[in-house]
Order: structure tokens, then C-alpha cells, then sequence
């Protein structure tokens, strides 16, 4: 779509209350019936895009973030004008946010190319609103700002700080031990969530918000305020004002969202000890720029980047803490020497001016360089005859004990499978054993829910068992912690090697040399393959099956091929992304 805007010059839209056809006659009628005026029709229209949704926990305050992004934009001499798009939240969507992520962008993407708006600001939180929002950003190129809502205050439950949702799977795992009373679960239940908010750990949500930030599309301190404290309320009073700002400047998300900026956003996920769920995100963003992040390059940047933040599910704290010790700014100061600090921000400054006066933080939450938590980031990639396109394990949160290991596989050979018989008595299984999920990604599940936390069966946690190495080509939450192989790629429904494991194969993990092997040899892995059978498509119609049509692997972000821009679209073999056998 061309766009007229040049700096300096008329601003996106500006003609089109202006018309003296009967057009302009209808638009500003129209438009004047609402309450605005000849004078607000003169003004830079800005575009508030406000999730809320009662089916959105984490987006319930945000019809009242709402009102103060309009103040802001009001201010600075804008009209503010809201708009609805599709909201997910994780709690509540079957089978899986991540189904629907692209649908969100698409919906997002087109609201903003469809209507005269000057610029707009996103309001976000939940875990795949945040990238959607971005993606669309990035593809409609209309100046942009991004508001994240801010994580819940932390849980309080028996005197102690708990955090949605990594205490809610030990609770869980406890209650299923026989340590925990049904009457203790549901006082966990009613402490655990207790203010407006996303999850107050480094989850996806606090993942993507952090991204965006290290990205220069919020405004520096947006991603750790509390989604009740009243500086929240200030940051969205100031991001309607600078939304007007970006504007006058034209600065667009290309202008901003850049190779270098995906460097830094990479670099704090990684020192953050972030979700795996931004890797497929990042990917898909930089996909929109018509970038190719390779997983190589996650890794090679984790490996020169050391986690630092002492945040559950990989630390101590949760994010009211992170705030108090600096937030997203002082975690990039004491990152600044591995930045790239030309980078443009929102703010029309760059990283090294946003960054000049924070202090250093000091204190057990922001670690220093040389003295890090972990010499390596949060996340590793590994490689083998059972994941050629790679998997992702979060090395921070790994028992020690599992970070070198060979054992056994139990296989489960779909979600349902999985559901029947982990918690069977006479399941074959031991400490040992290696858990596998097959059929559970985004093809096969569909739509590659979190559900890669393959529970402990009941046996081994009434023994105290409280970690085993787990694969799956699905997803997990950025809350999970454990020993925990996903995003394995190819997935298993288009005939990748996780298809053909069976049970009491061996398999071995390596996170130091990055190494996921299955031990069987090739004659009998190429005579499982001729009597492999795809499973049969989880749709024949609608959304769902454009999404079995179009939607690529994890490894490339999973993203729709035909929303690449020309140039990426032609680098996959079309029968790989279309779901063929991998071979």
C-alpha cells in the first residue's frame, strides 16, 4: 500500500476528512455525530487499538489504560480514536493462543492499513497479543507505538511471594504428590492472582514486553510496572502523547525495528532467561522486515550473552521486584557494552541516550557482567538426528543433574495419548526415562499448545521426583521450568524424526555441546519411515484449515507463508512448509 506521509510534510490520512466531495461530506457527518469537531477533524487522527476483553484476564484494566493513552494524545494536539481488533488470552483459548496469533496480526494489520489513521498506539499484554501486535506493526509501517499493560502484582499465598504461573504447576505437582490439601489448593487458587495484569514471572507475557521494549517501541520503563501502580497510568498518559510526536517525525516501525534492534531484543531475552515462545516470535517479526533469523544466531548470541536476571521461573524474584531494581533500562545499562546503542527508539532517541542517565542497578535481582548468574543466556538450541531444523530447552531453568543425560523413551503418541496413560500405574517408567510427545505441534495438536511440561507420572512424584528430560514438538509457557525439549522441527505430523521414535529407544541430551541424538540406526529408522502415516488433518475448513495450509515451522516463526514479504517466501522448500515427509 503507498502511503503519503513525508516528514515534515501532510500526515497519513490528513486529506481524508478534507475531501469536498460528497465523500468528505459523508466522513465528516458521520464523524461529527460521534461528538468530534471541524477543529479535531485537522488534528493527526491517532488509532488506539484496545484489546480489552472479559475473555482476557491480563486485558481487564485496559479500557481504563485506554482513557489516559486518549489524554496523552489529546495533549499533544491529536484525536484519539479507538478500535477493537481480536483479543487471546492463554487461560481461556482452545486448543491454543497460537492457533490464532497470526489471525490476530492479520486483524490488527488491516484495521490499521483500512482506516485514516496518522499513527497508532497498540495496547497490549498477553503472551501472543504483544507479537501480533508488532508483526502488524511492522507490515502496516504506520508510525506506531506500543503500550504493554504491566504484570500483576506478585501472589501472596501462606506469607510466602508466589507467581503466575510457575508456582501454579508446583502447587499442582504437590496437590497430585498427596502434600497439598484440597483446601490448601484453593487457598493457593484465590492468593496466587491477586491484581489486575499478566504473569508476574519472566513468562511469555513479561518475555514480549521486555522485547518490545529492547526493541526502542515502548517507551523506556513501560515493560515492569505493575499493571495496578499509578505510574502505569503516567507511562500510557505518555505514550498518547509521543505517538503524536513520532508522527510530526514520521518515524515508522522500519525505521526502528532493524536487524541491530533484533540483536538487542535477543540479547535481553537472553539475559533475562526469557520464554522460548520469543524465539518463534522474533522470528516472525524480523520475517516482516523480510529478515531470516536462523536459531544458530539465537544461540550464538546466548552463548555470548550471560543471564542475569534473578527472576522465577530461572531465579528468586518476581517482576515487582525487577521494577524496583531498574526494570528493562537498568537491565540494558549493565548489557550497554554488548548493544548496539545507535539503535532508534520511540522516543526519536537512541539507545545510548536513552540509556545515558540510568544508573547501574545494584542489589541480587540485576546481576553485573562478571559476576553473572550464568555465564550463558537463558536459552539453547540443540541439534541432532531427532530435531534437523533444531529444539529449544531453556538451559537456566534445567536440574543440573539433567543437563547431560541418556535414557529410555516413553512414547505418547498425541496430546489425548498423553492425557490416558501418564499417570497409568503400569506405565513403563522410571527417573530415567525420557518422556516424548509426538504429534503435539502445529500441525499435529493443532496449533503447538503449551503443553511441553509433560506432567511427572503420579508414581515417580510420590517418590520425590521432581524433573526428567522431556521432548515434544509443542510449546511451553514461559512460566515452565524443568528439563523441558520443544519446538523439535520438523514436527512429527509432517514426518519428522520425533515420528519415529518408539518406546525404550535411546536418547541422549547434551546442552553443552548442544547435542539431542536418538540412538538407532539408520536401517531401522528408514524402515520405520516407509510405514510412517501422517495423521488425518485437525481441520477441513475455515481459519483452521488455512492455517494447516499456510502456517510454517517452528523454526521459521511460524508465521503464514503468503505474510512474508516476496523475498523469504521462496527460501523454504514449498513442500516443507506445506507439510510433506522431511526425509
Amino acid at each position: 500500500m503507498s502511503d503519503p506521509y513525508q516528514p515534515g510534510g501532510p500526515y497519513r490520512g490528513q486529506k481524508f476528512f478534507a475531501e469536498p466531495d460528497i465523500w468528505g461530506f459523508v466522513r465528516r457527518s458521520f464523524t461529527k455525530s460521534m461528538g468530534y469537531t471541524d477543529e479535531d477533524l485537522k488534528k493527526p487522527v491517532i488509532g488506539i487499538c484496545n484489546t480489552f476483553s472479559e475473555l482476557n484476564k491480563c486485558h481487564s484494566h485496559f479500557r481504563e489504560l485506554t482513557e489516559w493513552v486518549k489524554r496523552g494524545v489529546w495533549q499533544a494536539g491529536g484525536t484519539p480514536m479507538e478500535f477493537p481488533t481480536i483479543s487471546l488470552g492463554e487461560p481461556y483459548v482452545r486448543p491454543t493462543t497460537m492457533l490464532l496469533r497470526n489471525l490476530a496480526a492479520m486483524d490488527t494489520e488491516e484495521m490499521i492499513r483500512a482506516h485514516p489513521l496518522a499513527g497508532v498506539v497498540l495496547i497490549g499484554g498477553c503472551d501472543k497479543m504483544v507479537p501480533a501486535q508488532l508483526m502488524a506493526a511492522v507490515s502496516a509501517n504506520v508510525p506506531a507505538i506500543v503500550l504493554t499493560g504491566g504484570p500483576m502484582l506478585s501472589g501472596r499465598v501462606e506469607g510466602q511471594s508466589v507467581g503466575a504461573c510457575t508456582d501454579c504447576y508446583r502447587f499442582n505437582l504437590e496437590h497430585l504428590a498427596g502434600n497439598i490439601t484440597d483446601a490448601q489448593l484453593s487457598e493457593a487458587e484465590n492468593g496466587i492472582v491477586r491484581s489486575d495484569g499478566h504473569c508476574q514471572v519472566m513468562g511469555t507475557a513479561s518475555t514480549m514486553a521486555s522485547i518490545a521494549e529492547a526493541l526502542g517501541m515502548t517507551l523506556p520503563g513501560c515493560a515492569a510496572i505493575p499493571a495496578p501502580d499509578s505510574r502505569r497510568r503516567h507511562m500510557a498518559e505518555r505514550t498518547g502523547k509521543q505517538i503524536v510526536e513520532l508522527v510530526r517525525q514520521g518515524i515508522k516501525p522500519t525505521d526502528i525495528i532493524t536487524p541491530k534492534s533484533l540483536d538487542n531484543a535477543i540479547r535481553v531475552t537472553m539475559a533475562s532467561g526469557g520464554s522460548t515462545n520469543a524465539i518463534i516470535h522474533l522470528i516472525a517479526i524480523a520475517g516482516r522486515l523480510g529478515y531470516r533469523i536462523k536459531l544458530e544466531q539465537f544461540d550464538e548470541l546466548a552463548s555470548a550473552t550471560p543471564f542475569l536476571l534473578n527472576v522465577r521461573p530461572s531465579g528468586k524474584y518476581l517482576m515487582e521486584e525487577y521494577f524496583e531494581a531498574g526494570g528493562v533500562p537498568a537491565l540494558m545499562k549493565v548489557l550497554e557494552p554488548l548493544l548496539h546503542t545507535d539503535c532508534l527508539t520511540v522516543t526519536g532517541r537512541t539507545v545510548a541516550e536513552n540509556l545515558a542517565d540510568v544508573a547501574i542497578p545494584s542489589g541480587d535481582v540485576i546481576f553485573p557482567l562478571d559476576r553473572p548468574l550464568q555465564p550463558q543466556g537463558g536459552v539453547a538450541v540443540l541439534r541432532g538426528n531427532l530435531a534437523p531444523n533444531g529444539a529449544l530447552i531453556k538451559q537456566t531453568a534445567v536440574s543440573p543433574h539433567l543437563r547431560r543425560h541418556r535414557g529410555r523413551a516413553v512414547v505418547f503418541n498425541s496430546p489425548a495419548d498423553l492425557d490416558a496413560r501418564i499417570h497409568d500405574p503400569a506405565l513403563e517408567v522410571d527417573e530415567h526415562s525420557v518422556l516424548v510427545l509426538m504429534n503435539a505441534g502445529l500441525k499435529g495438536a493443532p496449533g503447538m499448545p503449551e503443553i511441553g511440561q509433560i506432567p511427572i507420572p503420579q508414581k515417580l512424584l510420590v517418590r520425590g521426583i521432581r524433573d526428567m528430560v522431556r521432548i515434544s514438538d509443542a510449546r511451553i509457557s514461559g512460566t515452565s521450568y524443568g528439563a523441558l525439549i520443544v519446538h523439535v522441527a520438523p514436527e512429527a505430523a509432517v514426518g519428522g524424526p520425533l515420528a519415529l521414535v518408539e518406546d525404550g529407544d535411546e536418547i541422549e541430551l547434551d546442552i553443552d555441546t548442544r547435542k539431542l541424538e536418538l540412538h538407532v540406526n539408520s536401517v531401522e529408522l528408514e524402515g520405520r519411515r516407509s510405514r510412517w502415516v501422517a495423521p488425518p488433518p485437525a481441520y477441513t475448513r475455515g481459519y483452521g484449515l488455512l492455517f494447516l495450509e499456510s502456517v510454517l515451522q517452528a523454526d521459521e516463526g511460524c508465521d503464514f507463508d503468503f505474510l512474508l514479504p516476496q523475498e523469504l517466501r521462496g527460501e523454504t522448500p514449498i513442500g516443507i512448509r506445506k507439510g510433506a515427509t522431511t526425509g
